[in-house]
């Protein structure tokens, strides 16, 4: 059975971060390899900077070592107390283990500040270290357990290499994927949420890793109303070849329990592949301008320039008799996968109305037959999360919490929720971030391929035929 620590999920970050944001591997712990000082320095010694930590009743105490302890040479120490999530050091200065770990008898008594007396099962230290701890004033400490913990680079050689194999592997299944059936070209992938949640920045994440270089083709920002005033179906050209790869992903308006956003009514139009690219529904700047400067200096304005410019008006719905309004659309044009797209830190405050809406939503998608994933963005953001997390976050306490958030109040599985890092201020792609996104995609596209071969046997029968007659040059 593997050993395993007794910090909590938020005990250990704390110390990681306090200590230079270094991953802990455990490899002493007093109840399962005995207090016994042989032992530990068997265990402990020439493994590089390590931390020990000490539990008692009423306290988390321990040590730093920001050298290896080696038997019988100096390493620089440095106390530290745990307390809630508060944490306080002080620095002890140079020990050697022996002394530190009460190994040698003939020291027990030296003029250290701080020992640690494993067979006794304490911790003795003067009034000064307790005081410069935050801790009460007592000499003694009875230790309930205590653990000393490997220091070791988050990403270290080895993680960085399989993550990069792993990269490599996506890429290669992503570029080379095949629909279903070869029922269509290009998957099409319909990326839904509230307004600000981040569809826009992942489009540009997946573009900028099959491109090499981040980039940000679609627009992004903070504004309140959000940013996509358009219906955009992004094709990817992939920066190995120029090919465009098997998938377009299609950036709406976001969802709004207010005035703007999208309109639940129109999504049956953009599934159904009714609309086409840079949909946009308009109004006339003048009757803005009315608003702002009246009649009179309206026309004016209008009249002196002589042009009319449009806007966005996101309160008018999708009209059947528009010029980019498709009549007879094919399987092609439709939506095969739906992705709802979430901020990991706005989960909490969705209000009422918008999980109403988004389970509203997700009703007509199952009585349409689209299958839908969900994707948490922004995970990154989240206190505490480091970039070392990022290889398995959905192992992280704050970041499973938040997935059993979404599967609690909107219903998604947790199987159908992937976690994703989007490209925001960074000028460099991180082959961490990369396998998040494209997991992210591979995942939608296996919930299209669902949906292709869910299609009734007489639909995929024709379409088939469609498809041969087009190879022939036939009508």
């Amino acid at each position: 059975m593997a050993v395993t620590t007794r910090l909590t999920w938020l005990h250990e970050k704390i110390l990681q971060n306090h200590f230079g944001g270094k991953r802990l591997s455990l490899l002493y712990k007093g109840s399962v390899h005995g207090f016994r000082n042989g032992v530990l320095l068997d265990r402990c010694c020439n493994q590089g900077p390590t931390l020990t930590v000490i539990y008692s009743e009423d306290h988390i105490i321990g040590a730093y070592a920001e050298e290896s302890y080696q038997e019988g040479k100096y390493a620089s120490i440095i106390l530290f107390a745990l307390q809630d999530t508060k944490i306080s050091e002080w620095k002890l200065g140079l020990c050697t283990p022996e002394t530190l770990f009460c190994c040698d008898v003939t020291k027990y008594n030296s003029p250290t500040n701080f020992q640690i007396d494993g067979r006794n099962r304490k911790v003795i230290m003067d009034l000064k270290t307790m005081e410069n701890l935050g801790l009460a004033q007592n000499c003694t400490i009875s230790i309930q357990d205590y653990e000393v913990f490997r220091c070791e680079d988050s990403l270290d050689e080895r993680k960085i290499k399989g993550v990069i194999e792993l990269r490599k592997s996506l890429l290669s299944a992503l570029r080379t994927y095949e629909p279903y059936g070869s029922l269509v070209q290009q998957i099409r992938i319909l990326l839904l949420g509230p307004i600000g949640a981040g569809k826009s920045s992942f489009f540009n994440s997946v573009r900028s890793v099959f491109q090499g270089h981040v980039t940000h083709q679609a627009l992004v920002g903070t504004n309140t109303t959000g940013i996509s005033e358009k219906y955009r179906t992004y094709s990817i050209r992939d920066g190995k070849d120029g090919k465009y790869l098997p998938f377009i992903l299609c950036d709406s308006l976001g969802l709004s329990e207010k005035e703007g956003g999208l309109c639940r009514d129109d999504i049956f139009y953009i599934l159904n592949g009714n609309i086409r690219d840079r949909y946009q529904l308009l109004k006339q700047l003048f009757l803005q301008v009315v608003l702002v400067w009246g009649i009179r200096n309206a026309h004016s304005y209008l009249v002196g320039h002589c042009f009319l410019t449009f806007s966005f008006n996101p309160m008018e719905s999708i009209k059947l008799n528009h010029h980019d309004y498709i009549d007879s659309p094919s399987l092609k044009d439709r939506i095969h996968c739906v992705a709802f797209v979430f901020d990991a830190s706005s989960i909490q405050y969705f209000s009422s109305q918008m999980i109403v809406k988004i389970k509203r939503i997700r009703r007509e998608l199952v009585n349409a037959g689209v299958v839908h994933v969900a994707l948490l963005t922004h995970v990154d953001s989240m206190d505490l999360i480091t970039k070392g997390d990022l290889i398995e976050i959905e192992r992280c306490e704050p970041v499973r919490s938040k997935l059993e958030e979404v599967q609690r109040k909107l219903g998604f599985a947790l199987s159908d929720i992937s976690v994703v890092s989007n490209y925001s201020s960074e000028w460099e792609l991180d082959p961490v971030k990369d396998v998040l996104i494209l997991s992210a995609l591979r995942r939608m596209l296996w919930a299209a391929d669902d949906f292709l071969e869910d299609l009734p046997f007489e639909q995929i029968g024709n379409l088939r035929e469609e498809i041969i007659n087009c190879a022939q040059g036939k009508k």
